[in-house]
């Protein structure tokens, strides 16, 4: 009995410290320009492929639209419930070769995730290289 007890609180303490040093999980989203949170984006694992699709929206004005500028399979679709990040593949220790999508101008680019500590995830959107682009950090979501 004492036995299973502790096994079944390492494997449990395992889990949780291998969630709170990946990228899977709830983030928050900052406005560059506010600094308010924007949304919180729930990223997971398909297919050995990492995506990310908002869940919550904070501000009230925006949480019933559908994402108007988009194209192909995701114009018009709800913001909430879309999928954002699509198939990124872990090289290292950061994920690449994916896209990310801006929602508010139906923009798809090339995308970077890397843990920066444990709470903080670095977003990485860009045009053609890595250089051309912006960098924003997300919160985990406890």
């Amino acid at each position: 009995m004492k036995q299973a007890l502790i096994l079944s609180f390492l494997i449990f303490s395992a889990v949780s410290w291998a969630q709170h040093h990946s990228v899977l999980g709830r983030w928050k989203t900052i406005d560059d320009e506010t600094g308010k949170p924007v949304s919180i984006i729930e990223i997971y694992e398909k297919h050995n492929k990492i995506y990310g699709k908002v869940v919550e929206i904070f501000n009230p004005k925006n949480k019933v639209p559908r994402c108007e500028k988009c194209e192909g399979e995701d114009k018009n679709k709800p913001i909430v419930g879309l999928v954002v990040i699509k198939g990124l593949v872990k090289d290292k220790e950061e994920y690449t070769h994916g896209k990310i999508l801006d929602p508010k101008h139906g923009k798809l680019y090339k995308c970077s995730l890397s843990l920066e500590e444990k709470d903080r995830l670095k977003v990485r959107g860009y045009i053609g290289i890595n250089l051309l682009g912006r960098t924003q950090i997300w919160e985990r979501v406890k």
